[in-house]
């Protein structure tokens, strides 16, 4: 959420941030429901004031015993109790159609933020590693020998629909591994705190982070009015909500590996083969809680986490900066790691690491009281993907394909594979 006084001291330049999105400017209507608001709050006072005022004197003309101005002063007691009363309401409604219109308008990019319009325009900051020369034609993950048995989707959907699998035998323990290693690495060398959190969640908690109230189609809300997160943002970011803290407790890292479920409802016809879009799938997602100052460090941080993943992996990837267009609701800066996927020959989208100011926080009241004392001030957030699960499957299967079908598995992996090396062209390790 935005800081009306801001959008008060600089209209054009809000709407000008705005427009670098894509998107027209809102600060005269933001302003004039603002001002609407301020005076029926000022009249609302006003009332109260008279109202006091008049019931003083109730007294006083009583006890004189001025029965005349005794029954008007009461009268008019009763008057402005009523006006008071219509006042308060009226502000209160239009204080809740500011928020619900704040609550729409998009974070604002940074400066340094490339323009464009959308993927086409995102700009690459970084290369590592050299895609691999194959003397046969890669294939996609779910055509290879060794996955076929343990990636199964026409079982899922069965059960479930579209977009589901299910997986067994050797690639559902590769699964898991990536998720463990995933988790190992960043608390054991990232020095983030392992964190386990519900994946069902209050209507507040999405408020706080972004998805509601305009992306509530994108994601899954049960008959009893829960939400299912669409990633652990949700639940780590909301910590904080609501809650002021001391400027010692900062910085606050945390990484968590839940089931995430997206409707995809905007994603219609789009990666439909294959596990890289599914309603419900595995991240181990980072959050950190930062001091206003520090966020762009920390930005730069969380990026080299996640693409360290994927070095240990052994997986080549780029990493770039999306631009205005391309960027999601609560984000003012996005990098964007994209893995290399030989089957498709081109690169995917695996980890999404943005910085989103005090946008997040200012939806949550989180703030922050400063060590040398004075005014609390709102955290920063930020979140990441440290990384996607599913993708990271098929990424270790699509770079490590044989001629014959199996795998070869990264050496990082081996340690919480138990030693195997393989995904065998009959599915099972060795």
């Amino acid at each position: 959420m935005h800081d009306i006084r801001a959008i008060r001291d600089n209209p054009a330049a809000f709407d000008a941030a705005l427009m670098r999105r894509g998107g027209a400017g809102v600060s005269s209507q933001v302003l004039a429901l603002d001002e609407e608001r301020r005076a029926a709050i000022h009249a609302a006072e006003t009332a109260q004031a008279d109202q006091n005022s008049a019931s003083k004197n109730v007294g006083k003309a009583k006890a004189s015993g001025d029965e005349a101005e005794f029954e008007r002063l009461r009268a008019l007691v009763g008057e402005k109790k009523a006006e008071v009363a219509q006042m308060q309401a009226r502000a209160k409604a239009l204080d809740e159609e500011l928020t619900a219109l704040l609550m729409g308008v998009p974070n604002l990019p940074y400066d340094d933020v490339p323009d464009g319009a959308d993927e086409a325009d995102n700009v690459e900051i970084k290369r590592w590693g050299t895609p691999r020369s194959f003397d046969f034609t890669p294939r996609e993950h779910y055509e290879l020998e060794g996955v076929i048995p343990g990636m199964d989707f026409e079982t899922a959907a069965k059960l479930s629909g579209s977009r589901f699998v299910v997986l067994s035998g050797g690639v559902a323990r590769v699964h898991r591994a990536l998720a463990q290693f995933m988790l190992d690495t960043h608390i054991e060398q990232h020095e983030l705190a392992e964190t386990w959190t519900p994946v069902l969640v209050r209507d507040e908690m999405m408020q706080g982070t972004g998805q509601l109230p305009k992306f509530g189609e994108d994601s899954y809300k049960t008959t009893n009015g829960w939400w299912l997160v669409p990633t652990a943002e949700v639940t780590l970011t909301n910590i904080v909500n609501g809650l002021t803290v001391d400027e010692g407790y900062l910085p606050r890292r945390y990484v968590a590996h839940t089931q995430c479920f997206r409707s995809e409802a905007g994603s219609a016809g789009r990666d439909t083969a294959g596990m890289l879009r599914q309603h419900q799938f595995e991240k181990v997602e980072m959050v950190s809680v930062t001091h206003p100052d520090q966020s762009d460090a920390e930005h730069a941080r969380m990026t080299g986490c996640a693409e360290a993943i994927l070095e240990a992996l052994e997986l080549p990837y780029r990493t770039v900066v999306l631009c205005t267009g391309d960027m999601g609701f609560g984000a003012r800066r996005t990098h964007d790691i994209e893995v290399w996927l030989p089957g498709q020959n081109t690169y995917r989208e695996i980890s999404s690491v943005s910085t989103c100011g005090d946008f997040q926080a200012r939806r949550m009241n989180a703030r922050m009281k400063p060590a040398g004392g004075g005014k609390p001030e709102f955290l920063h957030t930020l979140n990441g993907s440290g990384l996607a699960v599913g993708r990271a499957l098929i990424a270790v299967l699509e770079n490590g394909q044989q001629a014959d079908g199996s795998v070869q598995l990264p050496a990082a992996l081996h340690p919480w594979l138990r030693g195997k090396t393989t995904l065998t062209a009959q599915g099972e390790l060795a």
